[in-house]
């Protein structure tokens, strides 16, 4: 059980606040609900951009990483589709030097040509870097683009081309910035050797002036129901031809997202899943495979991607794992092997739970999407769920009119 308490600034802050003395330390994270999804389809990558511009220098700081290295911590970030994270872990007794970097980056970030011009060109690097030049690098842009018609997920959230990075001016960013970075837009959590009043005391002292923002009710488009098979072949110098195979599922407050997740796992997870031990471990025909789901804050998608064994060709790969596949829709999984998937996921939300940073990101997480308590209630819904769920999603996601496929080939040398 992870207790935690929770207040509101007049801004619109979301405050949590998680108390454990047994470490010296304190976990500062703070969640602002924007992510590629938020973006413009001609302006794309600007919540990745914002990711690194956040590091940039403040009002009264010229470089954030200084400051926390000097008061004993370290800080990174990520962004996805949805959200921004921010986070820091610094000694207990230096809390409020984390608490008001994060506020001078929150209301005065200190976005010049000079700055916006730096990050621009490592944004882009690292898009030609992850995309470009490696192998498999833009599978995600074409199943993205396969997959999703209308809604923001159509593009990654490295963006649909560095062009748009490049582009990006400064009004642009400004614009972007004043747009999503406001406290009425963030969950603040502290968590670790804590006291709920200094906490509530610091948080106000350096968060209360910044002026909340007017929002206007995200309007995001709506995918429409998939209802044809949809297929795309990439040729590439790639070490070994690939699959990647997705299905549109539920979105992470769905009820069915724990029976979807659960799924992937009774598909490919581990020595004693369906599609190692069939395709890789018996037939020979994948080199790897896997199998996960998005859990997108939208619906989002169940992925299964391989990479080929040599010479194994790719349509008699694609036909054994719609082969498994219908197996999975005709047939009950055993008691045994989904409960051992229940203890698989659930001892994984555990050992999450042993890290102070952790449990800090994930009441975050939950508070973005509206129920902090889930954080408590997630083994219970895992546990929840029978055979016959796992048949039923099965049978209503895993479909041909449903699946996006791309084959990735080896481009053949003379």
């Amino acid at each position: 059980m992870v207790e935690f308490s929770q207040f509101q600034l007049e801004n619109g802050l979301r405050v949590i606040v998680h108390e454990d003395g047994s470490t010296p330390m304190a976990a500062v994270n703070i969640l602002y609900n924007v992510g590629a999804r938020d973006e413009s389809p001609e302006k794309t990558g600007f919540a990745h951009l914002f990711e690194h511009l956040m590091f940039s220098g403040s009002a009264n700081v010229p470089d954030f990483d200084t400051y926390i290295q000097n008061a004993g911590g370290d800080c990174n970030a990520f962004t996805n589709n949805d959200i921004t994270n921010y986070y820091e872990t610094i000694p207990a007794e230096n809390l409020e030097t984390a608490l008001w970097l994060e506020a001078d980056r929150m209301s005065s970030l200190n976005i010049n040509e000079k700055s916006l011009d730096v990050q621009r060109k490592v944004v882009v690097e690292e898009f030609n870097e992850t995309c470009l030049n490696i192998p498999y690098g833009d599978a995600w842009h074409r199943i993205s683009r396969m997959a999703f018609r209308e809604h923001p997920y159509r593009w990654p959230t490295i963006g649909l081309e560095p062009q748009h990075i490049h582009d990006a001016s400064l009004e642009d960013v400004r614009s972007f910035y004043q747009k999503h970075y406001s406290p009425n837009n963030a969950t603040l959590v502290v968590a670790g050797n804590v006291k709920l009043e200094r906490v509530r005391t610091l948080v106000e002292k350096h968060f209360g002036d910044i002026p909340s923002i007017q929002y206007k009710e995200k309007q995001l488009p709506q995918e429409p129901v998939q209802s044809d098979f949809r297929q795309d072949k990439a040729m590439s110098d790639v070490p070994l031809d690939a699959i990647y195979m997705v299905f549109h599922v539920v979105e992470r407050m769905h009820e069915d997202y724990y029976s979807v997740d659960l799924l992937s796992d009774v598909l490919c997870n581990g020595k004693s899943s369906r599609l190692y031990k069939i395709l890789k471990k018996k037939l020979h025909l994948f080199a790897d495979i896997d199998a996960y789901i998005t859990g997108n804050f939208d619906p989002g998608l169940l992925v299964i991607e391989g990479r080929l064994s040599e010479g194994v060709d790719a349509s008699v790969a694609e036909a054994e794992i719609w082969k498994i596949l219908e197996t999975i829709k005709e047939e009950l999984v055993a008691e045994e092997e989904l409960q051992k998937y229940k203890n698989k996921a659930i001892s994984g939300l555990i050992f999450n739970e042993c890290n102070i940073l952790n449990r800090a990101m994930t009441l975050a997480f939950f508070s973005s999407l509206g129920n902090v308590e889930m954080i408590n209630t997630e083994k219970e819904r895992y546990e929840k769920v029978n055979v016959n769920d796992i048949l039923r999603v099965a049978n209503q996601y895993l479909n041909k009119e449903n699946c996006s496929v791309l084959i990735y080939q080896k481009t053949e040398t003379e």
